[in-house]
């Protein structure tokens, strides 16, 4: 969060604060012993998988927001839940659980390149799975840099590695990883017009109504 302040990462909703009062009822609650408080924003709006609705250029959004990210050094790391990814009450992509967050202040190596890389193509993965077989719009105008493939390891990996790990977790011990995702047969979202509009064009109407289920 230090990492996104300094680098005036666009869109990044500051921590909130509380009163003197606040924190002196919090002194008073039972087994509360902390010294030191940690606070976090709410969003309003809906996880991916509950959204009712996505404007055109949503995965537009995210991929933008995710290279903020990268921008600064920070690496989500776990953007293959769809869980984390929360759509405002606008329609407008947002971020959570930076649990398995890195920081790379250099901002190069081939960890952080491989990092970007991951972020990136699970940015993909919900973009396709969003899109695909007639769900929403085609991916018109995306650009190459978004179509990240595999390599080296990482290749290895889906080809062997994952598919005999979920043999043995999925199919022999019959576990879940407790990953949230829309269900293949649907309900898909109804896509509504763009948030933002191209230069020389006027956007669509934005996504209003009731929010969904709250993220912190």
């Amino acid at each position: 969060m230090a990492a996104c302040r300094a680098g005036s990462v666009p869109r990044f909703e500051p921590a909130p604060t509380l009163s003197d009062g606040e924190r002196a009822a919090l002194g008073r609650s039972p087994g509360v012993r902390a010294r030191e408080l940690f606070t976090r924003p709410f969003v309003a709006g809906a996880p991916l998988h509950r959204a009712e609705r996505l404007p055109l250029d949503f995965f537009h959004l995210l991929e933008s927001a995710v290279r903020d990210l990268h921008a600064v050094g920070v690496c989500h790391n776990d953007l293959h839940k769809e869980q984390n990814v929360v759509v405002e009450v606008s329609g407008r992509p947002m971020l959570i659980d930076f649990q398995l967050a890195s920081v790379h202040p250099k901002r190069a190596g081939r960890r952080f390149a491989a990092r970007c890389g991951d972020d990136l193509r699970h940015v993909q993965k919900l973009r396709r799975r969003y899109t695909m077989n007639g769900r929403g719009p085609a991916e018109i105008g995306v650009p190459e840099s978004s179509r990240i493939r595999r390599r080296g390891l990482a290749l290895l990996w889906r080809r062997t590695g994952k598919p005999a790990y979920l043999f043995i977790t999925r199919g022999l011990f019959g576990t879940k990883d407790g990953e949230n995702r829309r269900p293949f047969e649907g309900p898909w979202p109804r896509w509504v017009g763009p948030l933002e509009a191209a230069p020389g064009t006027t956007a669509g109407p934005q996504v209003t109504g009731d929010s969904g289920p709250g993220s912190s």
